[in-house]
């Protein structure tokens, strides 16, 4: 039996979500960056807030297939429409197969990774899966409870890069979506 606290697919949610907010958080529509243009009438950008080789939180080696206390990159954004954040992202990958793989993840400034995830087809995507993101684990200028994340990982070959995405109120307003 899993709890609050586990990254769950859609099948295995205990309870029935809104049918908007499954649209979001299971419903793989390509890319959330083309997705959020779209709704922000192409006034999207992407803002770094923190890249950096990090020791990856137990959750992130899990999912990632390497040890607990293992290093890696991690980029953390916000995904912003009309200036305004929308979705806090952060993305991990393993050092050592980040470093054989060529991919230039620490250069990517304000460029999506997303959009670069989607336009190379080597890359495949795993499961959707989503929960309530951890307060903690919030930059302290977005801090706050029950915020709906999803999250889901992109291979190619041994590389295993996993984007999580935090949804804030911001977004919810915008797309006229009651959580």
């Amino acid at each position: 039996m899993s709890n609050s606290q586990d990254w769950l697919t859609a099948d295995h949610f205990p309870t029935a979500l809104d049918p908007a907010l499954h649209d979001w958080l299971f419903v793989d529509k390509g890319s959330l960056t083309r997705r959020l243009t779209e709704l922000a009438a192409g006034a999207f950008s992407v803002t770094p807030l923190a890249e950096s080789w990090q020791v990856l939180r137990d959750d992130e080696c899990a999912a990632l297939g390497v040890a607990d206390g293992s290093q890696g990159w991690v980029r953390e954004v916000y995904l912003r429409g009309h200036q305004e954040p929308w979705v806090f992202a952060r993305s991990v990958a393993a050092r050592s197969a980040l470093e054989q793989s060529g991919l230039d993840l620490p250069h990517l400034g304000s460029r999506s990774l997303g959009e670069l995830l989607f336009s190379d087809p080597a890359f495949a995507r795993g499961l959707l899966e989503a929960r309530r993101y951890p307060e903690a684990w919030l930059p302290r200028d977005i801090r706050q409870a029950q915020l709906w994340a999803r999250r889901s990982c992109f291979s190619q070959g041994d590389l295993r890069v996993l984007v999580a995405e935090v949804f804030l109120p911001a977004l919810w307003r915008t797309a006229r979506i009651t959580i």
